[in-house]
């Protein structure tokens, strides 16, 4: 079957892959267990050059835009069902990172992206409120000039990598009276005054995520720490959708393909009335359903990744991506739960823990309802 990977993409795999059996999957029950990952796999897949594919070398990345990298890692994270771990890397990777890199002046790169690279500087974005949910022109956090610094007041909430960030994207206002054209991205760093972190909030799934409040008490931020240009944030914030929602889009994907790999190995083993499940007629039926909708996702999310690369992927075909990989993840994931019967729901069954961290992704990057609003509307212009 045609596929879009060459062999260094296969030796990367290989390479990750090892990485995340010895570095991450034995230790994901104690990350699950604190409610956080130990921020040294961070500078482990740093060391390995796992993190900051597009940094520029000069500054200690791999200089490369091939998103196929980031799939491969997506890929490899759900095989393992490293959970929340897995995506604090992949939002450092995929989401966080591409605005350092595209709005970083000279200074800010040479400041920032080496330890970005390296995970000596893990990062986070900081716009959800607790007053605010998808609603972006209805942020309250303000930021006021006050000579060469702003005066940054607010809360935050729903921050991953909300505990182990060192540096934090936050979209604040900057001029209160100019609607969506006063709004900056700042960049707030770990251990300026006034920024504390609230609880690592505890979740019905993706529990290896630390996922935070975060609260700023007139914290001084320097100008030299906004991202870009003042008032740019709402353009700024829409340039790297497209990659957001087709990373959580091939999350999904790969999720799905990995639990039905479990599934089959279950189903092949567990006896039930004298012979395997996977003998009985609705058995085969299910994951003949659930094999097929897998395989046909495979060559829309291969295709969309090489329409990222090469600058050509739509808003709504990124909808798409994000809707219906995430939307499979969740019916793949549950019908698979079914076929363990009881011991799929027991946490020490990989598919209990894949079930109960499936259920945000059809929720953040954006609700399957704000994908099908983007959807509706490319289709009936």
């Amino acid at each position: 079957m045609p596929t879009i990977y060459t062999e260094s993409h296969e030796l990367f795999r290989q390479s990750f892959r090892a990485f995340v059996e010895t570095e991450m999957q034995p230790r994901v029950p104690e990350w699950e267990a604190a409610g956080i990952m130990d921020r040294t796999i961070y500078t482990e897949a740093g060391k390995h050059g796992f993190l900051g594919f597009a940094v520029p070398e000069t500054h200690g990345g791999g200089g490369t835009k091939d998103f196929r990298f980031n799939a491969i890692i997506a890929d490899e994270l759900a095989r393992a069902n490293t959970g929340g771990g897995g995506l604090g890397l992949t939002l450092h990777n995929d989401i966080t990172t591409p605005y350092f890199i595209e709005y970083c002046n000279d200074e800010q790169s040479a400041r920032w992206l080496p330890g970005i690279a390296s995970g000596e500087l893990i990062t986070a974005i900081a716009m959800t409120e607790p007053g605010t949910g998808s609603d972006l022109a209805g942020i309250v956090t303000t930021a006021v000039p006050d000579g060469d610094e702003f005066i940054l007041n607010g809360a935050k909430t729903f921050i991953t990598n909300g505990i182990n960030s060192d540096l934090v994207i936050v979209v604040a206002r900057t001029d209160p009276d100019a609607g969506r054209a006063g709004m900056s991205l700042l960049v707030v760093e770990r251990g300026m005054d006034g920024f504390e972190r609230g609880r690592n909030l505890d979740k019905i799934g993706q529990h290896s995520a630390d996922t935070a409040e975060l609260f700023f008490s007139d914290v001084r931020v320097p100008k030299s720490n906004v991202l870009g240009e003042e008032g740019q944030a709402f353009e700024y914030l829409g340039f790297n959708l497209a990659q957001e929602r087709l990373s959580i889009g091939v999350y999904g994907h790969a999720a799905a393909k990995a639990a039905l790999g479990w599934t089959v190995d279950y189903v092949k083993e567990r006896q039930a009335f004298g012979q395997p499940i996977s003998a009985f007629q609705n058995t085969k039926f299910e994951l003949a359903d659930i094999a097929t909708e897998v395989e046909v996702t495979n060559p829309f999310m291969e295709q969309s990744v090489m329409k990222l690369n090469d600058g050509e992927l739509s808003p709504a075909e990124a909808a798409m991506a994000k809707l219906w990989g995430t939307e499979l993840q969740q019916r793949v994931v549950n019908r698979c739960l079914q076929l363990f019967g009881g011991y799929g729901y027991m946490s020490e069954y990989p598919i209990g823990l894949a079930y109960a961290d499936a259920r945000i992704a059809t929720i953040y990057g954006g609700t399957s309802e704000i994908m099908k609003t983007i959807i509706a509307k490319d289709v009936l212009d």
